[in-house]
This record gives structure tokens, sequence and C-alpha cells, in this order.
């Protein structure tokens, strides 16, 4: 009896040990007012000349008087900011990793570190393995935050990798708010009129998420400067129309807008050029179709 009493004590003292570690471990670590994931669309669809516009336009963020005012302004007076990089569903790099920021100058440091790293372009669309990486990356950070906060840009639909929304939903129930910037403007591709809805839909969602679409490739610097301002001071900034709290699926979609639409077109796309090779008088054995193709869970 007395060695099950003894074994006991040893087992609460080892639990409160552990929880004096992770206490301890903690509290090393900088608390921020948020940790921000940029997670930067490279994929081929947007062309050299605009992926250069979109570089410099986020070089240029982190040396905008308004941005740092924001950042400086909330309650510790800094933030925890890393640049992801993303295309395919093999194709994701953390470019940049987690940085303080607390002033015009560690700002002006991230911006110059940004500047100096090569722009480099992938194929293929798949804002879920994006998001994915992007929780990891908020788990792995050395900082501290009440918010969580990730904000996506793309110039199309998720067409491969897992569900885009089922994704979604998985950082939603783990605090993190998903902001979202559509590409709206392409010169090597011309991006469907729906990138917003889908990205409203599908892709944002938590406290205070809002899209901000990006019209013009000549806007983007400026429209990318008032979605940081407002991301960074906080849900209370987030335009009201845009609002969400819970996940997409607890308000109605809009009508006609399926979260599988990327990889539906492309399934499309997959067979016509399938029967553009072998011609209508020598179709293959077998040709897939939509009800033959398995979606992503």
């Amino acid at each position: 009896m007395r060695g099950r009493f003894v074994f006991a004590l040893l087992v609460v003292g080892l639990g409160l040990a552990g929880a004096v570690r992770r206490a301890t471990a903690e509290s090393s670590l900088i608390q921020v007012d948020m940790q921000l994931v940029l997670a930067v669309d490279i994929s081929f669809s947007i062309s050299p000349d605009e992926q250069d516009i979109q570089r410099r336009g986020y070089v240029a963020a982190f040396r905008d008087p308004a941005v740092i005012r924001a950042i400086m302004s909330g309650y510790r007076g800094r933030i925890a900011v890393t640049y992801l990089e993303w295309a395919g569903e093999d194709t994701q790099a953390q470019t940049l990793g987690w940085t303080l920021i607390y002033d015009a100058t560690s700002a002006a440091d991230f911006a110059r570190k940004l500047e100096g790293v090569a722009i480099t372009r992938k194929g293929r669309t798949s804002i879920s393995k994006a998001l994915i990486l992007a929780i990891d990356l908020l788990r792995q950070s050395p900082f501290l935050a009440e918010r969580h906060v990730v904000d996506i840009s793309s110039d199309g639909f998720n067409n491969t990798g897992p569900r885009v929304d089922r994704v979604r939903d998985r950082l939603i129930y783990q605090g993190v708010t998903i902001n979202g910037l559509p590409l709206m403007n392409g010169q090597t591709t011309d991006p469907d009129t729906r990138l917003e809805t889908y990205f409203r839909d599908c892709v944002i969602g938590g406290t205070g998420a809002f899209v901000t679409p990006v019209t013009r490739w000549q806007d983007f610097a400026d429209v990318l400067n008032k979605k940081l301002v407002l991301e960074i001071s906080g849900p209370a900034f987030a335009p009201e129309e845009t609002r969400i709290y819970l996940a997409a699926h607890d308000a109605p979609p809009t009508p006609g807008m399926d979260c599988l639409y990327g990889e539906k077109e492309d399934l499309k796309t997959y067979i016509q050029q399938l029967e553009d090779a072998v011609g209508k008088d020598r179709a293959p054995r077998w040709m897939p179709r939509e009800q033959d193709w398995p979606m992503p869970e």
C-alpha cells in the first residue's frame, strides 16, 4: 500500500515538474500582439512582371509609415511575421523565417532581407497545402500571441491537394484567422470573376476575416498596405461587410459556388486535352468523367 502511495506521489511530482518546465519555456518566449503568416502565390499563372510587382509591394509595405504605426500602436507594440511562398502541392517554402518587428528599423530590416531574396515561380495552385504549412509555422513560432493570422494571396482556385474548405475549417477551430488577397487582374491568364466569391465562401474565416481583391496590378501596393493596416490593427478594424466570426459553412454559401470548382475545372481541361490528342475518331477505350474521378476529401 505504501509503495502505491509513493508511486502516486512520484507520478504527481513528475506531472508538476513537466508543467513547470512547460510554463518556464513559454515564459521565455517573446510575447507579441499577433503572429502573421504572409502566404504568397508564386504559381506560373502570375507572370514574371506581376511577380516583381507583388514582391516589391511587400517590400514597400514594411517601409510604409502607416503599416509601421499600426504595428507600434498595438498593446505590446510588436508583431511577428514570416514570409511563405507557395504554388502546387509540393511547393511551399518559408522564404523568411519568423521576424520580430517593433519599429521602423526592424521593419526596414525585414524589407531589406525580403528584397534580397530571388523570386521563384512554380506550377499548380494548392491553397490548401499552403494553409497546412502556415498552421505548422504558427505552431513552431518562437513567439506567443493571442492573435494568429494567415494572409493568403492567389490568382486562381485550389486545384491540387486537400479540399481547401476542410483545411480552412481546421485552422479556424484552432483559433487562426485567414484573410484573402485574390489577384483579379492577370496578364498571362484571365482570372475568373468568381475568385473573390470563392475566397469568401471557401478560403477565409475566423475572427475578423476579410477579403481585399486586387483588381489592377498597378494598385497592388496600395491595396496591400491598406489590408496590412487593417489586419494588424485587429478585428475591430476589419471591414464590417466582410467580417466573419466562424467557418464559412455557418453562413449560407453563395448560390452556385462550389469549393471544388478549381479541381473540377482542372479535370474538364484534362479531359479536353485527351480528346484533342486522340481526335474525335480515335477516342481511347476509357475517358475519365467527373463521376469517375475522385475529388479530394
